[in-house]
């Protein structure tokens, strides 16, 4: 079998500094990702021996997991997140490294917890692969990541000023289930849900997006800057189209999974 093209050309090296030089502001741009990790905390089993939290960012759910784990681990691609985590809890064992080549062992975890993360993987099946690697016998994954239709209004409001790729894509929903299973996981639960914020004004709304480091494009194109402020007017009269009562909106479409490991 031909080895399998990657969904997306991602330059860890840049995505990891993106997000380092986040850090420092991240949580406060952070809203949307921590109500869906606290919805994904839900889905969790109340206890686990062994639990890594692949893709900790600011370490946000260090504390809710430490609760529920007796060891701890937290992994991140980025060095200026991780010490942001440890700041904010240190008894996890820290772990710079990539979801796609976890420096983990075989089978030493019971539990990954995983929010909104794995939409940054370049070859998604290989990153299921290696939470199966590192998943003891009949251990879960519970994961949120974006589906395809996430900032469609963003992306919608570029195109009527250029066809540059401003807003990355995301993987459709068939494409994830086909990762997951390629990767060796069996989905145990899946749903996908529509998440909508409400922006009133757009350079809030662009301040989020750069805020939390996610303004990378991927398939190896930087972000196409707006050119100054002219460009940002026009791209505020084109989203102005889209304006409801409550502001302007922005829909996320949002994956929660639970995947195991068959023995």
């Amino acid at each position: 079998m031909s080895e399998l093209q990657p969904f997306q050309r991602v330059d860890k090296a840049q995505l990891a500094r993106r997000f380092g030089a986040a850090a420092r502001h991240y949580d406060a741009h952070a809203a949307f990702q921590r109500e869906v990790g606290e919805a994904l905390l839900g889905w969790l089993p109340a206890r686990s021996e062994r639990l890594l939290d692949l893709g900790c960012g600011t370490g946000y759910f260090l504390p809710a997991l430490a609760a529920r784990s007796h060891t701890l681990t937290a992994l991140d691609l980025s060095p200026g997140m991780l010490a942001r985590a440890d700041e904010r809890h240190s008894g996890a064992q820290l772990v710079c490294g990539d979801a796609e080549a976890l420096p983990l062992g075989d089978g030493s975890q019971d539990l990954i917890f995983s929010s909104l993360a794995l939409q940054w993987c370049e070859r998604p099946e290989q990153a299921f692969a290696e939470a199966r690697r590192v998943l003891a016998p009949g251990g879960r994954l519970c994961f949120s990541t974006l589906l395809s239709g996430s900032l469609a209004e963003l992306k919608a409001s570029y195109q009527a000023l250029d066809e540059a790729p401003h807003v990355n894509r995301f993987l459709e929903q068939g494409a994830l289930d086909a990762a997951i299973t390629a990767g060796g996981l069996s989905i145990a639960r899946l749903e996908v849900h529509p998440w909508r914020l409400y922006y009133q004004g757009i350079e809030a709304l662009l301040r989020d997006i750069k805020g939390i480091g996610a303004s990378q494009v991927n398939d190896g194109q930087g972000a196409a800057g707006l050119g100054g402020r002219a460009r940002l007017r026009q791209l505020a009269q084109a989203f102005e189209t889209r304006r409801e009562p409550q502001g302007l909106p922005l829909t996320y479409q949002v994956a929660l999974c639970v995947a195991t490991r068959v023995i």
